[in-house]
């Protein structure tokens, strides 16, 4: 399995924020719609999250285009800002398929792991 990249990273360490900031936006929804006493987790979450969601879509398509993801993986990434806290889900699916590790990484990776190239190495 290849190692992740710095944009890999940065790409991962922005979807928990952005899925961090979702909790704390719906907590605070729970504090002023259901029991009533504050809109203060609103007020501070709904600021931090929208820009969180701002910050996750920018960095994704730039990611996605340095990694060369492709039209699915990015929309899917893209997509997962919606639900809360599906950010979190699209960054181990992307980490746990390679795709937050450099182009040139994953294909190295990829070709120790095909026989034919393997025994083609080894001889």
């Amino acid at each position: 399995m290849p190692s992740t990249s710095r944009l890999g990273r940065l790409f991962a360490v922005v979807a928990w924020i952005e899925a961090f900031t979702w909790a704390g936006l719906l907590v605070g929804m729970i504090l002023k719609h259901v029991t009533g006493t504050t809109d203060a987790g609103v007020w501070l979450f709904g600021r931090l999250h929208g820009g969180a969601f701002v910050l996750f879509v920018v960095v994704t398509l730039v990611v996605g285009t340095r990694l060369r993801w492709g039209w699915f993986r990015t929309l899917v990434a893209l997509a997962s800002s919606v639900p809360p806290l599906t950010t979190v889900l699209a960054e181990r699916w992307l980490e746990r398929s390679g795709h937050l590790a450099a182009p040139e990484d994953r294909i190295a990776a990829d070709a120790t792991t095909d026989p034919a190239v393997r025994s083609e190495l080894a001889s």
